[in-house]
């Protein structure tokens, strides 16, 4: 699934890292949208809310905080006062700005007065992950690159395509991919 040997775990991440960025860049003209007071179907709302939840949460940071963190600190790697506690509170920050939005979303689907707040949280989400995936793809992968073997390397790797298979599902990522190229259509 993701390209055979000597592919690294922290490659696989940064792959999904564009993916996300990709979303976010949506998120944020869907946000242009909402602060113009134009409207935005709330599947679409829905639909981001499941990427973010789904692929970006469970699927992806569910990797880092289940397999890479816990590899990073048997080689070493602190994981309270370094970057990955850091990474760690940052997840639990994206959390709360994604049930920010999909609680706003509810109530945007009865009243539109409720946009600004789906705003604010969208917009608070896509500034702390944007810095987020810098610092990871900057300084905590390269870390682990350093500190990890080829051999443990491929071990996440297998790991990551379980989980893939087993907890997020068959095709389920190739889905997201496709949602994302039909709303950055949606949201030119």
């Amino acid at each position: 699934m993701y390209g055979g040997d000597g592919v690294k775990a922290t490659e696989v991440l940064m792959h999904e890292h564009e993916a996300i960025k990709e979303m976010l860049e949506v998120v944020g003209r869907v946000c242009d949208r909402l602060e113009s007071g134009r409207q935005v179907p709330v599947e679409h709302l829905e639909q981001i809310i499941e990427f973010l939840r789904v692929f970006a949460d469970r699927c992806h940071h569910g990797k880092e905080q289940d397999l890479l963190f816990p590899a990073m600190q048997e080689a070493g790697i602190p994981a309270q006062g370094g970057p990955i506690g850091v990474m760690l509170a940052e997840h639990d920050m994206g959390r709360g700005f994604i049930a920010g939005m999909a609680e706003a979303t509810e109530r945007y689907r009865k009243n539109a007065a409720a946009a600004p707040a789906i705003g604010r949280n969208a917009r608070a989400y896509i500034s702390l992950l944007t810095d987020h995936i810098f610092k990871e793809d900057n300084i905590l992968y390269p870390m682990a690159d350093a500190r990890l073997s080829e051999k443990k390397q491929q071990e996440l790797v297998a790991e990551f395509e379980r989980v893939e298979r087993e907890e997020i599902g068959p095709g389920k990522h190739e889905e997201f991919h496709h949602l994302i190229h039909r709303l950055s259509e949606a949201y030119p």
